[in-house]
């Protein structure tokens, strides 16, 4: 489906970016990919890891706010991965504006360059935090998710469609617990603090994040959110399976922070199907004969809900264990 297509990637400097660039170059022939963001150092870094792919990238300074120079980076652009956005939550509740700048008027930027420049299929990445969010930056990505959802009453005649994927921290990704353990290792500690006992979180890796993305530009028909079904930890296993017998204080919760990563409501089980390995949730509009369930869904129970803290797969201290000597801690 890639083969022969332009590509772009918005934040494509990021580590998702990177790891979705070297997936379609490895698994694909795409005509060329443009990585679309506004840190000129990051993309000489870039440029000089993927320097064997040199033919087939393009790299476009510019950020989601200049609508201008988004359209012209889209110019010929089949598909649109938006990866773009101001995400760590302390620095989105110290500089709401500038969350909001990015993370909504940014994302109303790439719609509406999408629309106007004839990009077939666009897919916004999103976030648990987004669902039921207690912070800025989640209440930010829930408006962006609203207008990704929404682009597609505007499509009309136009062969284009957007649709969402959603997923939480990625394992070993920068903020996230893993590297914080590590750092408290690296530095000689003895003990792992646990902000609440009872908070679990999913597991999920930068692979099986890229692959969602790729399931939902192969599938989507406009205004899906795609869900990975994927296991659950708890915190306190992983402090296990990181220094096995180690004293683990209960420090509190942070503000922002939520005991279990929530991806599907309540309230979005009437609209929800669950398939072999993921979870489709519908939009509750329907623009086109196009946006129809997929045969093999099935239909969630009324009152469904999927979280990290009622999954039905879980991880054992052991297999965290297993799991962890694959994680790439970012820097």
């Amino acid at each position: 489906m890639l083969n022969n297509k332009s590509i772009l990637i918005t934040g494509g400097t990021g580590s998702f970016g990177k790891a979705f660039t070297r997936y379609v170059l490895e698994h694909y022939e795409p005509k060329k990919i443009i990585i679309y963001s506004r840190d000129e150092f990051k993309q000489f870094i870039m440029q000089n890891e993927f320097k064997e792919y040199a033919s087939k990238l393009r790299f476009f300074i510019g950020d989601v706010r200049d609508k201008e120079r988004l359209t012209r980076a889209f110019e010929g652009v089949d598909f649109c991965i938006h990866a773009a956005a101001l995400k760590q939550v302390p620095a989105c509740e110290y500089n709401p504006a500038e969350a909001i700048k990015t993370n909504i008027g940014g994302a109303q930027n790439v719609i509406d360059a999408a629309l106007d420049t004839g990009v077939k299929k666009v897919v916004a990445l999103s976030t648990d935090k987004a669902v039921n969010p207690v912070n800025l930056y989640g209440g930010t990505k829930l408006v962006s998710d609203k207008l990704f959802i929404a682009a597609n009453a505007y499509a009309g005649a136009k062969d284009v469609c957007f649709s969402i994927v959603r997923y939480g921290n990625v394992a070993g990704s920068r903020g996230s617990v893993i590297p914080f353990f590590h750092n408290i290792l690296k530095n000689g500690g003895t003990e792992l603090p646990i902000t609440d006992y009872r908070m679990t979180r999913f597991w999920i890796s930068l692979r099986q994040g890229v692959e969602l993305v790729i399931k939902a530009l192969e599938e989507a028909r406009g205004g899906e959110t795609f869900i990975s079904k994927i296991p659950s930890f708890k915190i306190t296993d992983l402090a296990q399976a990181m220094l096995p017998g180690c004293q683990m204080p209960e420090v509190g919760i942070r503000e922002g922070e939520k005991l279990h990563e929530i991806m599907v409501t309540v309230e979005d089980s009437p609209h929800t199907y669950e398939y072999d390995k993921h979870f489709i949730i519908y939009p509750q509009m329907v623009w086109s004969d196009r946006q129809k369930v997929q045969p093999t869904g099935i239909k969630v129970a009324e009152g469904f809900s999927y979280s990290s803290g009622n999954n039905t797969q879980w991880l054992s201290v052991e297999e965290i264990k297993e799991l962890l000597g694959t994680v790439e801690l970012e820097k």
